[in-house]
């Protein structure tokens, strides 16, 4: 039986990993973060609970739905950059 060749270069070795310093998220995130949850949760209930009786509420009608779940996605979307 022919003997097998002898391999020419060195077998592959990874490069070395490099220490990633883990990213933080900036101090002002999670709360920002929960007052858009809380907020925007609090403005549909309020919404729904007065029926648009009070004076702010009433002038947007049914831009109501639209601020507060605007504020939910905000909420959200900070959600995901949070580390």
């Amino acid at each position: 039986m022919p003997k097998s060749r002898v391999r020419k270069k060195p077998v592959y070795t990874p490069p070395a990993a490099k220490s990633r310093r883990r990213a933080v998220s900036p101090p002002w995130l999670a709360p920002t973060m929960v007052a858009c949850f809380l907020v925007g949760l609090a403005w549909i209930a309020l919404y729904y609970v007065t029926e648009a009786d009070m004076p702010v509420l009433s002038a947007l009608g049914g831009w109501n739905l639209v601020c507060a779940f605007t504020l939910i996605v905000a909420g959200v979307v900070l959600a995901t950059r949070w580390r």
